[in-house]
């Protein structure tokens, strides 16, 4: 209540009129909340003498579980059981708000220590503090709870993600008191004096300012050296800095580059190469600030650099940099949020650019790094096309399925250097067809289809394994395969016979190079496991079987082609050094036209336009409900979504195929599982999450019905 003049007006007094209401008021509401007080604990342990209750992050990724637990503490681990130190508790054995959980020891991770709890029950002791060093610092579990907020997802499951698990070896050495090392001198410009705007970018981070930038880089081999200086500009305000990297290959180049500016011991690389101990190790010199500049793979996003001055991602179009656990948070997304919660700079470098990335520019949030045209035509190989139907003249070039166009050019780049060649498909033959009616050739078990191991092995299915040596078709009656597809070793043998005087190399999953050596060799190699060719680069590029890639029922697919072309066209030596690139693929199409001009920027602003057109991400935001019909149903039903919200579907999803491993969300085999598109406009993205969020854990709480999973921004849309 409010006097005419402003001010609140006094509650009337116990004997006054109204006083009755208010003293029953008073008393009803002391009775429903009981008084805070000192917790008693079961076999009246001895509690600490300050701040006895601890708030415990138990190790449960269950949504309806999603909250913190009060645990007492004994007296005993008072010292130990800091905030951040793991520790293990009984959780769900005795009394529980009037429900049993299920017993048995978990760990988790003291939050807090405060002096009294609202838990009206009796408290049960922390049971072990597995140890004191406080790896959950307050700024990291902030971060954590931001992206489980953004994923829709349990705080434990991105913790898990956060923190390694522990090595108690790595926790004796070093000291949490050492302190790092003085920063060092800013950097000279040095290749980053190629775009206009590149010094100045430098200049700033090394000032303590938070610049933000999307940067494309040039064709070459001098992006890992202009990331390490990004780095190290960041260092020399007396910030820290961090890199994240899609895989171990190019960490490790990014690494060798810091080296050579700044020294070792100042840095520390956070890869699964290292092994878990001396990663744990490393992250723990991070944790305790004695170093504060990381370079790694997908899990340093997480990594607790101390004021950071800059985080940076390369290439984020890679599929690596979305982690495949609950609930599959992508590096780009947590940088921009480390970026904007601590006022960071930031930078996201590539070959190529994502439609993310062009709507960062696009709003202003971040600017563009690129250089004019006449450097990227004097740093770009020249790219010429071959279409699907240009047939070779050359019996050889027949013999090795190639056009006139790639044979000559392979065989003149041959005389100077190494040569790429670039297959779409690992394997052999990974699909075959029959040769009379060309329809595919299918298990006669399990109706898989059938691939060619090797030359003379014979076929085999690939779903259960079973080898199919008197195959027979089942339209037409032939015995006679044909391949579909042909795939990296099936290349490899057939350049093999047609150059034979020149030592052929593969580079896929089972085998990956890192470097071929300055000389004439056929390197035959899958998409993103191209080695790097060490003096000028390759002498030439093929790019073969651009159908393969164009060709997927993706919204992705043209972005996800052009990357993957300009990621083995750029390890290749510049024109004016003789450097060619040959692309089979229809040359109208956009991709292949963005790969010839090398205007990667272009392309990714026209994908852009048409996904705004369409209302695709990431003009809106957008979350994929799967599961099974009716359980798809009930959770869009119950939940609150925001205005705005569309539903897109559900459309059903074809079962996993038997032999194959099984994907988070994805149908099990023989199961009937729908999705449904949620759809919702700009800024409505956290309202969308906290609303799916909400309705699946409440669906975990009744326990009713089948599980439900929820993706927020999934890739495979299409």
């Amino acid at each position: 209540m409010s006097s005419e003049n402003g001010r609140a007006d006094r509650p009337p007094a116990e004997g006054a009129p109204g006083g009755e209401q208010l003293a029953l008021i008073r008393e009803t509401v002391r009775r429903a909340k009981p008084p805070r007080a000192r917790p008693r604990t079961w076999r009246g342990a001895e509690l600490a003498p300050r701040d006895p209750v601890a708030r415990v992050l138990v190790d449960k990724g269950l949504l309806h579980l999603d909250r913190l637990f009060d645990y007492a503490v004994p007296a005993a681990m008072d010292a130990e059981a800091r905030p951040g130190a793991r520790v293990r508790v009984r959780f769900g054995a005795g009394e529980r708000g009037g429900r049993r959980e299920g017993g048995g020891l978990v760990n988790g991770f003291v939050v807090e220590r405060c002096a009294e709890s609202d838990f009206p029950g009796v408290l049960a002791p922390i049971a072990q503090v597995l140890s004191p060093e406080p790896v959950l610092t307050p700024e990291l579990l902030r971060l954590c709870r931001a992206v489980a907020d953004r994923y829709a997802g349990a705080l434990a499951d991105i913790v898990q993600l956060a923190v390694p698990p522990r090595r108690a070896r790595a926790e004796k050495g070093g000291d949490a008191r050492s302190a790092p090392p003085p920063p060092p001198s800013p950097p000279a410009p040095g290749p980053w004096a190629r775009y206009p705007e590149g010094p100045g970018f430098l200049r700033a981070l090394a000032a303590g300012e938070a610049p933000r930038a999307v940067w494309t880089a040039l064709p070459g081999p001098h992006w890992p050296d202009e990331l390490a200086r990004a780095l190290v500009a960041a260092l020399a305000s007396g910030r820290g800095a961090l890199a994240v990297l899609p895989d171990g290959r190019a960490a490790a180049r990014v690494d060798a580059a810091l080296t050579a500016l700044i020294g070792e011991d100042r840095h520390v690389l956070l890869t699964a190469d290292a092994g878990a101990e001396a990663r744990y190790r490393r992250w723990l010199a991070v944790n305790r600030g004695t170093v504060r500049c990381v370079v790694g793979t997908r899990a340093a996003m997480f990594a607790p650099v101390r004021d950071p001055g800059l985080v940076a991602i390369w290439d984020d179009g890679d599929s690596s940099h979305r982690d495949p656990h609950e609930p599959m948070p992508h590096a780009r997304e947590v940088l921009l949020l480390r970026a904007a919660r601590e006022g960071c700079g930031f930078l996201a470098g590539a070959h190529g650019r994502t439609v993310e990335a062009a709507r960062l520019v696009e709003t202003g949030w971040a600017r563009p790094l690129v250089a004019d045209r006449d450097a990227v035509r004097a740093a770009a190989p020249l790219v010429r096309t071959v279409g699907d139907g240009d047939e070779a003249r050359d019996p050889a070039a027949r013999a090795a399925r190639l056009p006139t166009l790639a044979w000559s050019t392979v065989r003149e780049a041959l005389a100077l250097g190494p040569v790429l060649v670039q297959v779409p498909r690992r394997g052999y033959v990974p699909r075959l067809a029959c040769a009379g009616c060309r329809e595919p050739a299918r298990c006669a078990h399990c109706a898989g289809p059938l691939e060619a191991a090797g030359g003379d092995a014979p076929p085999g299915c690939g779903w259960c394994g079973r080898a199919e040596p008197a195959w027979r078709c089942a339209e037409c009656g032939a015995t006679r395969l044909r391949g579909r597809v042909f795939g990296a070793r099936r290349t490899a043998e057939e350049l093999g016979r047609a150059f034979p005087s020149v030592p052929v190399r593969t580079s896929g999953r089972d085998h990956v190079l890192d470097t071929v050596p300055e000389r004439p060799v056929l390197v035959v190699s899958t998409p993103g496991a191209e080695p790097v060719a060490e003096g000028p680069g390759y002498a030439a590029a093929l790019l073969l079987d651009g159908w393969a890639l164009l060709s997927r029922p993706d919204l992705r697919a043209a972005e996800e082609a052009l990357r993957r072309w300009l990621g083995a066209a750029a390890l290749v030596r510049p024109h004016t050094e003789g450097g060619r690139v040959v692309v089979m693929a229809e040359p109208t199409l956009r991709p292949v036209q963005a790969l010839v001009r090398w205007d990667p920027a272009g392309h990714a602003r026209r994908e852009l336009a048409e996904r705004a057109e369409l209302g695709f991400p990431p003009v809106s935001r957008m979350a994929a409900v799967t599961g099974p019909p009716e359980a798809v149903a009930d959770l869009l039903a119950s939940a609150d979504l925001p205005p705005g919200a569309e539903v897109l579907g559900p459309v059903p999803l074809p079962p996993t195929d038997p032999g194959r491993p099984r994907r988070p969300g994805s149908a099990p085999p023989g199961e009937r599982w729908e999705r449904a598109l949620v759809r919702v406009p700009p800024g409505g993205g956290a309202a969308l999450a906290a609303a799916l969020r909400t309705a699946r854990a409440a669906r975990l709480a009744r326990r009713e019905g089948a599980p439900v999973w929820v993706r927020i921004d999934p890739e495979d849309i299409g």
